[in-house]
């Protein structure tokens, strides 16, 4: 008997053993990185060049302000060269290490504003007249996780 309750013993033991472990030594396999926003853009037929011309000119020099103040760690455009039908023609990338809470981002466009020399309104309303050859279907936001 005294065997028996030896192992009923051990086995307790040997079952409880990798709850008693500490926390940080169950340390999640994946490590949290930066943050990457896709926008899905659909250009209608013939808009192509247009479109193009305000990316390479006014949304690069957007981007570049963001980067020059440290607000985004990069950006990209993708080309979607095999579309399926609905799907977008081309990914507008930016890359952010964190986001920012709700005053920083007030703060942001506060500055955003100042420099671009435009109200808020106005921006509005020069995307929507982009909708003459463009049109947003998508966006995601995506967080980068490596192996540890």
């Amino acid at each position: 008997m005294t065997n028996f309750k030896s192992l009923i013993a051990a086995a307790a033991v040997a079952v409880s053993a990798p709850i008693a472990m500490p926390a940080a030594a169950q340390e999640f396999p994946l490590e949290a990185g930066e943050y990457a926003q896709f926008n899905g853009i659909y250009v209608k037929d013939g808009g192509d060049y247009k479109y193009a011309e305000w990316l390479a000119g006014e949304w690069k020099q957007f981007q570049d302000y963001a980067l020059s103040q440290g607000w985004i760690t990069g950006y990209k455009i993708f080309y979607n060269v095999n579309p399926r039908d609905g799907e977008p023609t081309m990914y507008l990338m930016t890359s952010y290490a964190s986001l920012p809470d709700a005053a920083e981002q007030e703060r942001r466009n506060t500055a955003f504003d100042a420099w671009a020399k435009k109200t808020s309104e106005q921006q509005i309303a020069e995307s929507g007249n982009r909708a003459e050859y463009r049109t947003v279907k998508s966006s995601i936001l995506l967080q980068e996780y490596t192996p540890r």
